[in-house]
C-alpha cells in the first residue's frame, strides 16, 4: 500500500480577505455634517452684535431683536420649500447656492448704517441662505441614504447644529471684542464661501448616482425623476399634514423648542450674562460649551431613538429643559461657578436632542413626504425662535431684566411635555394620501 507523502498534498492557501470599504453615505453625511455646522455658527453671531450694533447706532435691543427674529424665522419658513427644491434641482445645487447668499448677506452688512439694512442682510439673505441648510436638509440625506441607522445619522447631523457654536462662537467672540463686529461679519462671509467647493465636489444627491444602495438597504434603488412644482408640492403636503392632530401636536411642541432654544438662549443668554457683570467672551465660550455636551446629548438621542419609544423620549426631554430654566436666573452672575457649569451641562445635553424623536415620528406617521413635513414642523421651531428673539430683547428694554423670559420658557417647556405624551401612535390615515 502506497501512502501519500504529507509533503505531497497540495497546500492551499486560504482566501484572501476583501477589504470593506465605506460605504459612501457616510462620507455624503460627513459633507452635510460640516455644512449644517457652517449654516449654525453663521446663524448663532447675531446674539453676539447685540451690544456692539447697540452701542454703535443707538438702535435697541427691540429693533435688532427684530432683525434676529426675521434670520430666524426665515430659517425655518424656508425649510420646507428647500426640502422640495433638492428634490427638484438636486442637493448639490441647492446648498452650494444658499452658502453664496449667506457670504452675500453677511458681507454687506459691513457697510449698513441703518436698522432696515440689518433686516434685509442678516434677517433676509443670512436667514434665507440657512433656512436652505437647516434639519430639513439632514432629514432630506438621512432619508435618502440610510434604511438603517436613521435614528443615529439624524442625531450626529442635528449635533452639527451644536458644532457650528462650539467652533465659531469662542472665535468669533474674540474677534468681536477686540477688533469690531465688521470683521467678524467678514469671516462668517469667508467662511461660507469657502464650503461650497467641498459640496460641489463631495455631496452626491441620490445613492444611485453612484451606483450603491443606500446604507443597510437590500435593493438598488433608482434615482426618481426631477420632481417639478416645488412650492405647490410643498404647499400640498401642508394641505394634508394639517388635516392631521398630529401635525399639531408636533408643531406645536416644536415651536416650544425653538422658543427655548435659539429664540432665547441662543440670542439672548450673552446679553444676560453681561447685563450681570460676565465678559462677553466668558459668556461666549459658556454657550460653546452647551454646544460641546449637546453634541454628546443629540447623537445619544438618535441612539435611544433606534431603541426606544420617541413619544416619551420628547416628554422626558421637555420636562427636564423647562426645569433647567427655572432655576438659571439665580445662576446668572459675574463669574462662572459650580451651579452654573451644572446648567451649561445638564441644559447642553437636552439643547437638540428633541429632533431625532421629532424627525421619527415624521417619517412614522407622513412616509415619503416626511422631510417635507419636518420643514414645516422645523417653520414652527423657528417661529417660536423668532418670537422669544423679539420679546425677549422688548422685555429686556420694558423690564430691565431677562427674568420673566425665562419662567415663561420654563412653563412653555412643560406644556410641550404633555402635548408629547398626547401624540397617537397611528399610521397616516386612509383619507390623507402622499402628496406627489
Amino acid at each position: 500500500m502506497t501512502q501519500t507523502s504529507p509533503a505531497a498534498v497540495p497546500v492551499q492557501a486560504p482566501p484572501a480577505r476583501r477589504r470593506r470599504r465605506v460605504h459612501r453615505a457616510w462620507s455624503v453625511a460627513a459633507v452635510a455634517f460640516v455644512t449644517i455646522t457652517g449654516a449654525a455658527a453663521f446663524r448663532s453671531v447675531p446674539g453676539l452684535f447685540l451690544d456692539p450694533l447697540h452701542q454703535e447706532f443707538g438702535w435697541s435691543r427691540g429693533t435688532i431683536g427684530a432683525a434676529v427674529s426675521v434670520n430666524l424665522a426665515l430659517y425655518g419658513l424656508t425649510a420646507p420649500f428647500a426640502a422640495a427644491l433638492m428634490d427638484r434641482f438636486g442637493i448639490r445645487r441647492v446648498v452650494a447656492a444658499a452658502l453664496t447668499v449667506i457670504a452675500l448677506g453677511s458681507g454687506l452688512t459691513v457697510w449698513m448704517t441703518a436698522a432696515w439694512q440689518l433686516l434685509l442682510c442678516w434677517g433676509l439673505l443670512v436667514g434665507l441662505g440657512t433656512g436652505a441648510m437647516a434639519l430639513a436638509f439632514a432629514a432630506t440625506v438621512t432619508n435618502r441614504w440610510f434604511t438603517e441607522r436613521r435614528g443615529l445619522v439624524s442625531g450626529i447631523l442635528t449635533a452639527a447644529s451644536a458644532s457650528g457654536q462650539l467652533v465659531f462662537l469662542p472665535l468669533l467672540s474674540w474677534i468681536v471684542e477686540g477688533h469690531g463686529w465688521r470683521p467678524a461679519a467678514v469671516t462668517v462671509a469667508l467662511a461660507a464661501l469657502a464650503v461650497v467647493p467641498f459640496v460641489w465636489l463631495l455631496l452626491r444627491d441620490h445613492p444611485a448616482d453612484v451606483g450603491v444602495r443606500p446604507y443597510g438597504g437590500e435593493e438598488f434603488v433608482p434615482k426618481p425623476p426631477p420632481v417639478t412644482g416645488a412650492a405647490r408640492r410643498t404647499l400640498a403636503v401642508l394641505a394634508t399634514s394639517v388635516r392631521t392632530g398630529t401635525f399639531w401636536l408636533l408643531a406645536g411642541t416644536f415651536a416650544i423648542c425653538g422658543a427655548s432654544t435659539n429664540g432665547l438662549v441662543q440670542t439672548h443668554f450673552v446679553p444676560a450674562e453681561h447685563d450681570h457683570g460676565m465678559p462677553v467672551t466668558t459668556a461666549a465660550s459658556l454657550l460653546a460649551v452647551i454646544g460641546v455636551f449637546d453634541v454628546v446629548g443629540t447623537i445619544a438621542s438618535g441612539w435611544f431613538t433606534d431603541r426606544f419609544e420617541p413619544r416619551r423620549l420628547l416628554a422626558v426631554y421637555y420636562a427636564l429643559r423647562g426645569l433647567s430654566l427655572l432655576f438659571l436666573p439665580m445662576l446668572l452672575g459675574p463669574a462662572v461657578h459650580p451651579p452654573m457649569l451644572f446648567f451649561i451641562v445638564f441644559y447642553g445635553l437636552d439643547w437638540v436632542a428633541t429632533v431625532p424623536p421629532t424627525l421619527a415620528l415624521c417619517r412614522e406617521r407622513f412616509g415619503e413626504d416626511s422631510a417635507i413635513v419636518f420643514g414645516w414642523v422645523l417653520a414652527s421651531h423657528q417661529v417660536g425662535a423668532a418670537l422669544v428673539a423679539y420679546l425677549g430683547g422688548v422685555a429686556r428694554d420694558v423690564f430691565g431684566s431677562y427674568d420673566l423670559v425665562w419662567y415663561a420658557a420654563g412653563a412653555l417647556c412643560a406644556a410641550a411635555a404633555l402635548m408629547s405624551l398626547v401624540i397617537r401612535r397611528t399610521l397616516r390615515p386612509a383619507g390623507i394620501p402622499a402628496v406627489s
